[in-house]
């Protein structure tokens, strides 16, 4: 009798009004009054299609029903769920519990997804305990939902257990754990579980190719993201879906291929605001701040409207290259043409942008006129910056006071004020602010260097001996630098900690970790080819100079990705123009 119902005029009627809110609550009372208002897949088309048009009504019209069975139950679950109704899903669920009513492995999997987009780490582990004790701990896709789940909340350990533990890995259950690994910072390891999917037989999908190329974009690993372009072309994947497309953009920019990057975004039959942010950023990745504004001035021509992380992109790119009266303008144009009010971020690029050009009065007017009220400490960090670049010592102090009132606990802040001290000749100072760290126990972040060699990615820190071929890196290093003193290098000391003596400083200032990574590279590759370095941290003055002429004395092109940017080093000049 119930399928009968699936031909009545009733359906048809829930049908024609689709996810409508008056058309449904008409068809709904038309329900009541012909006596069809409890008939199950009446209702739960109609509730179906409430959650779509509004939650308010699908509560009202839920808690309604005097008897709600598990398929009722199950669909407003699962429904609310997907459409992002996380806490909804979880109440109608907690409901469904308290009425002896057991879940389904789609609702379990729902509540669980639920969990997941609301960081509900505790709730989550309670529904994992729902799991084992209704015994579809076992089913694929709960077990997918938990490792996903696990993944987002940070605890990389248990979502490990429970995907090792799975009888059959389906893509979805790899794509969960490669995802989590990559978004947790773990990109080196999520390539690794990427190849353990590929030799266990499993196809990678589309959607394995943006988690992977997003591992890529991380490393600076072309190799591997170049592969996945042509994977991806090889299996009539569209590149023109936007995500796809986006994640090939970002790739190429990260990698040092902004050229290749812009490829891919013109051969993109559609693209969304997404897409284009991606392709500006790059450019402001790599100093080229006049292409990324003129494509931030293209994508207003195509009646594409800029969000919030399109002016972050336009704005950094301005920063990077020096384009002051261009920042303005776009700047003033946030809130007179958009109506977007600046955040943290936009705040952080227009003080970086006048620090940069050496406009420090502008920069602290800027701050004390614009953002007025507690300038958050990404803002006084950049301020800080600027002040240590253009040797401006009192307001360095007077910035770096205010960074450590706000936030005492963070080693950058003292390493920058000890560095302003020692520039400004207050070793007695220097001193102090080390005392202070030690005390806190405070570490400086350790910085560290990749490259890639024969599709192979080595890791070198500052003195690092790990590498087999220690010795002959560091003689080859060694005979480098003297090439490049002979060639009118000269050490900028002032980059290492200033107690040391200035041999000792030469000494350190030699094995920083990109040095280090650049010698192995030189030593294990052919003369024609590039040489592309990953680095976590801002390069330092002295290996900014240094690597000029090596790109000079090597005759090799030399490209450094630091945490803030490109530089393209050729024949002893870099793309940054010393503007960086």
């Amino acid at each position: 009798m119930e399928n009968k119902q699936h031909h009545s005029p009733a359906y048809r009627a829930l049908l024609q009004a689709g996810p409508r809110l008056k058309p449904l609550q008409q068809v709904h009372a038309h329900l009541i009054v012909s006596g069809s208002g409890r008939i199950r897949s009446l209702l739960t088309k109609l509730l179906s299609l409430a959650c779509a048009v509004s939650i308010t009504y699908t509560r009202r019209l839920f808690f309604a029903i005097p008897i709600p069975d598990s398929f009722l139950f199950n669909t407003v679950v699962v429904k609310t769920s997907k459409l992002g109704f996380s806490i909804d899903s979880l109440l109608f669920y907690r409901r469904m519990i308290l009425s002896d009513i057991a879940p389904s492995n789609y609702t379990l999997t729902a509540v669980i997804k639920s969990c997941a987009d609301l960081s509900a780490l505790k709730l989550g582990r309670v529904i994992h305990g729902h799991v084992l004790s209704s015994g579809y701990d076992l089913d694929l896709h709960v077990q997918a939902a938990l490792v996903s789940f696990y993944a987002k909340a940070g605890d990389l350990g248990v979502a490990r257990k429970i995907f090792d533990k799975m009888p059959e890995r389906t893509v979805v259950a790899w794509n969960s754990i490669i995802s989590a690994y990559e978004q947790n910072g773990f990109a080196k390891e999520a390539i690794g579980l990427f190849y353990l999917m590929r030799d266990s037989g499993v196809q990678p999908d589309s959607a394995t190719c943006v988690i992977v190329l997003a591992a890529c974009a991380q490393l600076g690993d072309i190799g591997l993201g170049r592969w996945v372009h042509e994977y991806v072309a090889g299996q009539d994947f569209d590149v023109n879906v936007v995500q796809l497309g986006t994640s090939l953009i970002n790739m190429y920019a990260r990698c040092g291929h902004v050229g290749k990057a812009r490829e891919v975004f013109d051969s993109m039959r559609e693209s969304n605001v997404v897409a284009w942010t991606a392709m500006i950023s790059g450019y402001g990745m790599h100093g080229s701040g006049t292409q990324a504004v003129e494509l931030f001035y293209q994508m207003r021509a195509h009646g594409l409207w800029p969000n919030k992380i399109t002016f972050v992109a336009v704005l950094s790119a301005c920063a990077h290259a020096g384009l002051v009266h261009e920042g303005r303008l776009v700047f003033a144009s946030m809130k007179q043409e958009y109506g977007l009010v600046p955040g943290v971020e936009h705040h952080v690029c227009m003080v970086d942008m006048f620090g940069r050009a050496g406009l420090l009065k502008e920069a602290y007017q800027f701050i004390k006129e614009v953002i007025r009220e507690k300038p958050s400490p990404a803002v006084w960090t950049a301020m800080l910056g600027a002040c240590k670049m253009h040797k401006n010592f009192d307001l360095g102090v007077e910035v770096a006071e205010h960074l450590l009132s706000i936030e005492p606990e963070n080693p950058g802040h003292y390493v920058m004020l000890s560095n302003i001290y020692a520039l400004a000749g207050r070793m007695d100072r220097v001193e102090m602010v080390r005392n202070m760290m030690i005390r806190k126990s405070l570490k400086k972040e350790v910085g560290y260097s990749t490259v890639e060699v024969d599709q192979r990615t080595y890791l070198f820190s500052m003195g690092d001996k790990s590498n087999p071929e220690t010795n002959e890196i560091y003689q080859y290093l060694d005979e480098l630098m003297s090439r490049c003193r002979e060639a009118g290098y000269v050490p900028e000391s002032e980059s290492v900690m200033h107690e040391l003596e200035e041999e000792e400083r030469e000494h350190a200032l030699r094995y920083h970790s990109e040095k280090l990574a650049i010698a192995f590279g030189l030593l294990k590759t052919s003369d024609a080819v590039v040489i592309r370095i990953v680095k976590n941290l801002r390069m330092c003055e002295d290996c900014h100079s240094a690597i000029k002429f090596i790109s000079i004395v090597a005759n090799r092109e030399i490209i450094v990705r630091d945490r803030l940017r490109f530089h393209d080093f050729k024949d002893g000049s870099c793309s940054c123009l010393d503007y960086w």
